[in-house]
């Protein structure tokens, strides 16, 4: 039978109930207005665009986790018990997700390292690509044939990388290979010549030619 105490304490937790779901949808917008704020306020600071998804990123996890305390506290979840629950529980995720940890804290440590950008070129963990975001986790590359490479921060900040746009100029190596039977000094001419002719190419160094391998059917130029 329903009693005047029991009715009394399921209207109660009824009108909670129902606070509780407006200050969740309310919450959850404000939320997403934050993150814009965040996003917006990182642009007009001139920061480092690798910042923004990273900022945004913790900035929204952090306030969705305050939200669901919130609401659990408001429909009467004892929050003391339940954070020591919630303690052990991270804990426990923590041990079985330590790769995932280890992710996050490399993408702390590469956006205060820095040993790359986003619109750098890169080569690392056997991939090479322009980098187009990094995340909290993960380092997203773009390739030359427009691939979508999705890297964890754990190894790449630990690992041997290659970073192509740090220097304003690099040496290029080619080789060219001729017949044995022809004219060399006519080669090393026509490559001087195309040389000359590029306006991309620095004269300072100057660039160098020479008869880098004598091969099993070619006589090979090598072009710095």
């Amino acid at each position: 039978l329903l009693t005047p105490e029991l009715l009394n304490t399921i209207k109660l937790f009824v009108i909670d109930l129902a606070l509780a779901i407006v200050v969740l949808i309310v919450g959850w917008i404000i939320i997403g207005q934050i993150n814009k704020l965040v996003k917006r306020t990182i642009d007009k600071r001139g920061l480092d665009p690798s910042l923004k998804p990273f900022l945004a990123g913790i900035v929204d996890t952090i306030l969705k986790i305050a939200l669901v305390i919130t609401i659990l506290g408001m429909v009467g979840v004892e929050m003391t018990s339940f954070i020591a629950v919630l303690g052990a529980v991270g804990l426990a995720i923590g041990m079985a997700l330590s790769g995932t940890l280890q992710n996050f804290a490399g993408g702390v440590v590469l956006l205060v390292i820095k040993p790359f950008k986003v619109g750098d070129y890169i080569e690392a963990q056997g991939y090479s690509g322009t980098v187009n975001e990094i995340q909290i986790f993960n380092t997203v590359l773009k390739t030359p044939d427009n691939k979508t490479v999705i890297i964890p921060n754990g190894g790449l900040s630990t690992g041997a990388m290659i970073n192509y746009s740090t220097e304003p100029t690099r040496r290029v190596d080619f080789t060219f290979g001729i017949g044995y039977g022809d004219d060399i000094d006519k080669t090393r001419t026509v490559l001087q010549q195309l040389i000359n002719e590029e306006s991309r190419i620095k004269q300072d160094p100057a660039p160098m030619i020479v008869i880098s391998e004598l091969a099993d059917s070619s006589v090979n130029f090598g072009v710095k």
